[in-house]
């Protein structure tokens, strides 16, 4: 058994001084409050510590395109274009190197489960590599080898628009149809820090007379299902041309919704749209800093929960990695939109980035600090130039709405130190990791 020491920590929906963890075979045990002092041999952590947070969509790739897709102007349609060039350079070796830095980017910023939404399994003509899942073994890899937790949301992604074929940047994607797709994706194997999950790419990319294959392999094998949904308007557009409805009225009939299903971004929706989503109990992850960073529009993140959907948070393309701003995104682009203020405390904020994005993600057993839970924390910094000043009991308010990802100082994921005082112990230099990385696939 392990002690941790908590100076301060947030048992939601509170913060309490001098609290006690024990750990024992990467599980928390006993939640002591009161403890006033460190107990003998206890690992001591300083500031306020959080349940670990979960990110729940990424795709690791992406990273490679931060800083080049912010010159000059365009719309999601264009930066697409860039973001295949990327792509078709990706090998399973490349795309290790690139994963294992951008996870232990996620770990330092207190993150210690991911949601991998994959799709670029095959070479760029689409042959599939010798081992057909060489790239999602990659990214299981990059996971364990920094630290952290993944479940990877293998995608089915067949067609380039509705009736339209992979074109030559999608040949890499597409297993051919959803039944070969599914027989992939049965070849990969869970393991201790490793869950395996389906998606849809989009409704433009899976034609609907196989979207219920998907849904069929996710749901007998209780695994969670998440989708892109309505993240542009022009897919609204086509999918009402296509098939005279919304894309959310598409995946009711084809029976993808349901509480293990997640849509991502779920903007542009309709209340119809809001009422079968909610009414479902489909999840919805909202990724702020991409859906600005890219343009697409302020989704109805606050009526979606109210229908019933449960929030989580994701960093998606990687513009920043921060699931502080992310929290804090959701919040204040509603004020933006409705000119008032505290749609969602503090607390529910920090609830989506930790117990409803694991949720999300099949971890149902983390996310929170509480008997029986995963040993899964992270703890940031209440001395920093951004968190200095407010009373340790305002805790929650100060983390969503002035830290960031900077003022994490450690990292336990399963018990085990995976950052500790701002280094992540396996990989010591990651932005030199992430800068050789990124530079290999420009290379």
């Amino acid at each position: 058994m392990t002690t941790y020491w908590l100076e301060h920590a947030w048992l939601e929906p509170v913060v309490e001084p001098g609290v006690a963890l024990e750990v024992t075979d990467g599980r928390i045990t006993a939640v002591r409050k009161g403890v006033e002092a460190p107990p003998p041999g206890a690992e001591v952590l300083r500031g306020l510590t959080l349940p670990g947070l979960a990110n729940a969509h990424s795709h690791a790739f992406h990273r490679a395109l931060r800083g080049t897709v912010q010159v000059g102007s365009g719309t999601f349609w264009t930066w697409r274009e860039v973001m295949y060039g990327v792509a078709d350079r990706l090998t399973p070796e490349k795309y290790h190197a690139l994963a294992r830095a951008v996870y232990a980017e996620m770990a330092l910023a207190g993150i210690t489960t991911v949601g991998e939404f994959h799709y670029v399994h095959h070479t760029p003509d689409g042959t599939p590599y010798a081992d057909r899942n060489a790239m999602g073994e990659a990214l299981i890899q990059a996971a364990a080898d920094a630290g952290i937790r993944i479940t990877l949301l293998d995608a089915c992604y067949l067609s380039a628009g509705f009736g339209e074929p992979p074109n030559r940047h999608q040949r890499r994607f597409s297993d051919g149809d959803a039944e070969s797709w599914a027989t992939r994706c049965s070849e990969l194997k869970e393991r201790d820090h490793a869950r395996i999950g389906a998606a849809i790419h989009s409704v433009r990319a899976v034609p609907a007379d196989q979207l219920a294959t998907v849904a069929a392999w996710a749901r007998d094998r209780r695994a969670p299902l998440h989708i892109h949904l309505s993240e542009q308007t022009a897919e609204n557009d086509a999918c009402r041309a296509a098939h005279d409805r919304t894309p959310t009225q598409l995946l009711a009939d084809h029976g993808v919704l349901g509480a293990r299903t997640t849509g991502v971004h779920n903007t542009h929706l309709t209340d119809g749209d809001i009422a079968l989503i909610g009414g479902s109990g489909t999840g919805t992850c909202m990724c702020p800093t991409t859906e600005r960073d890219l343009a697409d529009g302020i989704g109805p993140a606050v009526a979606l929960q109210r229908a019933g959907s449960p929030l989580s948070l994701g960093s998606d393309s990687h513009a920043v990695i921060d699931l502080f701003e992310e929290a804090r995104a959701m919040e204040l682009n509603e004020r933006l939109r409705t000119r008032t203020r505290g749609h969602w405390t503090a607390a529910a904020l920090l609830w989506a980035a930790s117990a409803d994005g694991h949720a999300a993600l099949g971890w149902d057993d983390a996310g929170t600090l509480a008997p029986g839970s995963l040993a899964d924390f992270t703890t940031i910094a209440l001395d920093s130039v951004r968190t200095a000043g407010p009373l340790p009991r305002l805790g929650a308010e100060t983390a969503v709405f002035a830290a960031s990802a900077a003022d994490v100082r450690h990292t336990v994921v399963g018990g085990r130190h995976v950052v500790r005082d701002g280094v992540h112990q396996a990989v010591p230099d990651a932005p030199r990791a992430l800068a050789a990385a990124v530079a290999d696939l420009r290379s």
